[in-house]
């Protein structure tokens, strides 16, 4: 088999599973953190600054609510059957050009990493952030190229004149067009309305898990609530989403 048709064949496994295979890394990570809280002296994040440790982790909640944001911009501003969380195939009635797809052509890729990154520093171990960027790149490099050739053929030179215009996964903000549709609140908290409760439920697990280490309770009381407070509003949103109409949008 060709390189390029290897390629592909495992750009759709991936794509299936894009999912599930990163909670892999997070398992992993999840471990040395719990590590780093009984032997802090081995990471280049020290457990007895306190200060230092806040900021820090206040810092990968932002990276991580980063990454949501530019899944939730992405999302509001795209058409039905675009941009999609399904996993049985490609799908794509229409091809994404303004917005921020007129700066890069895989942004909710790029939100997925910053989405993950932010969790993965939690570890305070810098081989392991390194890792997880090299892991990330490989893995999303195989369903990207999948993605493109998908869409090759599906739009022919349509897809080809507009992605050698625009990078892959850096944004270039040159080229930024208004999005041609307005942005829908709706489709966002249809569709993603699991990774909001996730950001809070992995980082809330991290911060207590640290206190249990230590023998105390001073947890984040901001990263408890906001699970809860998130956890509802999921419980809602996906209630509303099956038993009625109500997040339902024309052509969203």
């Amino acid at each position: 088999m060709a390189l390029r048709e290897e390629f592909e064949k495992q750009g759709i496994w991936l794509f299936k599973y894009r999912g599930n295979l990163p909670i892999i890394i997070l398992v992993l990570g999840y471990a040395l953190y719990i590590y780093k809280e009984y032997y802090p002296e081995a990471y280049f994040l020290q457990g007895d600054d306190l200060a230092m440790e806040a900021c820090y982790e206040w810092l990968c909640l932002a990276i991580c609510f980063s990454g949501l944001v530019i899944r939730a911009y992405t999302v509001g501003h795209t058409p039905r059957f675009t941009s999609g969380r399904n996993t049985d195939e490609q799908v794509a009635e229409t091809l994404n050009s303004t917005g921020l797809y007129s700066i890069l052509r895989h942004p909710l890729y790029l939100g997925n990493f910053l989405m993950w990154l932010g969790v993965g520093m939690l570890t305070g171990h810098i081989w392991f952030i390194v890792a997880f960027i090299l892991f990330y790149w490989l893995y999303y490099e195989r369903i990207m190229y999948a993605e493109e050739q998908f869409l090759t053929r599906k739009f022919g030179q349509t897809y080809t004149d507009w992605a050698e215009g625009v990078p892959p996964f850096i944004p270039s903000f040159k080229n930024f067009k208004k999005p041609s549709l307005r942005f829908s609140w709706k489709k966002v908290m249809k569709k993603e309305k699991n990774g909001l409760f996730a950001m809070f439920l992995l980082f809330a697990l991290f911060d207590m898990s640290g206190e249990y280490v230590h023998g105390t309770t001073d947890y984040n009381m901001f990263l408890v609530y906001g699970c809860i407070a998130t956890g509802v509003a999921y419980i809602i949103l996906k209630f509303l989403k099956k038993k009625t109409s109500v997040l339902d949008e024309e052509g969203r």
